[in-house]
């Protein structure tokens, strides 16, 4: 059986670093927003280029946290619009609706599966005051149109970079975390960077939102036991940033690994039934999924099954039709509901041997 993620693989090439980071974080005692924390927000910022990193107890929050800390600076208010791609993890919508923000969905680029220019420009009024681009799969959504249509019409752009860790733009000047006013990431386990638990962040250049969110992730308090304003629980766990700066160490060469792979995939795989995904050759993708294309895509799951090679579907179901976002369940989404029912992800990782490589290839092209 070649495995979709083998997390046990993946995570064991640091264990005596890991068990190490474990001992001391036993004998020092610090489990909540301790040394480990600090140390990590100052190494992601300068992974990021940012001026500011917030350790979040996951990617919803640090995307909510950063909508709510907006709210609080005064850039946005409750009831607000914001601009969301339709075909998104279901998170990025549900963080606009627990900050008591407005999410409009927009079409993707069938092509590059990100929001499309031409879809934020068909969907703007003046009611909509923020942009989420999400970098979905990892590759870097246009963020240089998407910039400038912000600034014409006076929009925050925030990313949601929790699939996109060390997605660089094609000048190489510039990094996710980096590209948008604000940029939320997830370390769920699976990511490029995953953490061994839950655990998300925050970077941005901009002073006024990062003592805000600091501010909210804990209690909207800085002074223990003093609460400024009505705040969340949301803190990096000091043994799961230990780990995370562990693991940064190795971050890209983890995507450059995936990269190779992906390439391998996109010129091997020439089977007419499969099409793969868009891609220009830098080093704007880490792929964190590689999503294909394919008609019959419960035939395809059947074959896979048969020929031991595990899948996965990000995602089956469109948010817009989820019975939590019933209200949205009117609205026609043909270019985001086909791409739902075609897609599915192969095994890509950066523990992937060339055998099983080799194997995913050739069991595609005989498909």
């Amino acid at each position: 059986m070649i495995k979709f993620l083998d997390l046990h693989k993946i995570n064991n090439r640091f264990k005596e670093a890991l068990e190490t980071s474990f001992s001391k974080s036993l004998d020092t005692s610090y489990y909540i927003l301790g040394p480990n924390v600090d140390k990590f927000e100052r190494e992601f910022a300068n992974y990021c280029g940012t001026d500011y990193c917030v350790g979040t107890a996951n990617g919803l929050d640090a995307l909510t946290l950063i909508l709510r800390g907006y709210i609080k600076i005064g850039k946005l208010k409750k009831g607000d619009k914001v601009l969301v791609p339709a075909n998104t993890f279901i998170a990025t919508i549900l963080s606009v609706i627990h900050a008591e923000l407005e999410p409009v969905l927009v079409e993707p680029d069938p092509a590059t599966y990100n929001i499309s220019l031409q879809g934020v420009k068909a969907s703007y009024t003046e009611e909509v005051k923020a942009i989420i681009m999400v970098h979905l799969y990892g590759q870097l959504a246009d963020f240089k149109s998407l910039k400038s249509l912000a600034n014409d019409y006076n929009l925050l752009l925030i990313e949601d970079a929790a699939q996109a860790h060390g997605a660089t733009s094609k000048d190489k000047k510039l990094k996710a975390g980096n590209l948008a006013d604000a940029a939320a990431f997830s370390f769920y386990p699976s990511k490029n960077l995953g953490a061994l638990g839950d655990g998300g962040a925050v970077t941005t250049n901009n002073n006024e939102l990062y003592e805000a969110v600091t501010l909210l992730r804990n209690y909207g308090s800085i002074v223990k036991y003093e609460n400024e304003i009505i705040g969340y629980n949301s803190r990096l766990d000091d043994l799961q940033a230990a780990f995370l700066s562990i693991k940064l160490k190795v971050l890209d060469t983890d995507n450059k690994v995936r990269r190779t792979i992906a390439k391998r995939y996109i010129n091997e795989i020439t089977n007419s039934r499969v099409r793969t995904p868009f891609y220009e050759g830098f080093d704007n993708h880490v792929f964190y999924a590689f999503v294909v294309e394919v008609d019959d895509r419960d035939d395809f799951i059947n074959y896979l099954n048969k020929n031991n090679i595990e899948w996965l579907i990000h995602y089956p179901v469109p948010p817009h039709k989820q019975q939590a976002l019933e209200r949205f369940s009117y609205l026609k989404l043909p270019i985001t509901e086909q791409i739902h029912k075609r897609i599915i992800s192969l095994p890509i990782s950066s523990v992937l041997t060339d055998k099983e490589v080799n194997t995913v290839v050739e069991v595609v092209n005989a498909y």
